[in-house]
């Protein structure tokens, strides 16, 4: 199954700062995701992208996650020569990832 399937995926910067958030369809699906999708799994999948690494909060009350991706967009809008200065089109790449089957399906 892939991440799109089962959430949304908002993404944009903050100047060199790629931020991802991933939100489910289902806040029942929440644990399942922050299992599947931790900030290393989500490292390796923007490692193209160069950067200092992934890190990953989960927002207390609210059944989503901001990954925060830093020096990922190459130095930012008025530094960079990326097609996608402003990392809107980087959250198409979560939505692809393969999280396997949910639990309790088979």
């Amino acid at each position: 199954m892939l991440v799109g399937e089962v959430a949304l995926v908002r993404s944009g910067d903050k100047g060199a700062v790629l931020n991802l958030s991933l939100i489910p369809l289902d806040p029942g699906d929440f644990g399942w995701l922050d299992a599947a999708l931790p900030a290393d799994r989500v490292a390796e999948l923007y490692a193209p992208l160069g950067g200092d690494g992934v890190e990953r909060y989960a927002l207390p009350g609210v059944p989503a996650f901001n990954y925060v991706l830093r020096g990922a967009l190459g130095g930012g809008v008025s530094r960079t020569l990326a097609l996608d200065a402003h990392g809107k089109a980087w959250g198409a790449l979560l939505l692809c990832a393969d999280i396997g089957d949910r639990p309790g399906t088979a």
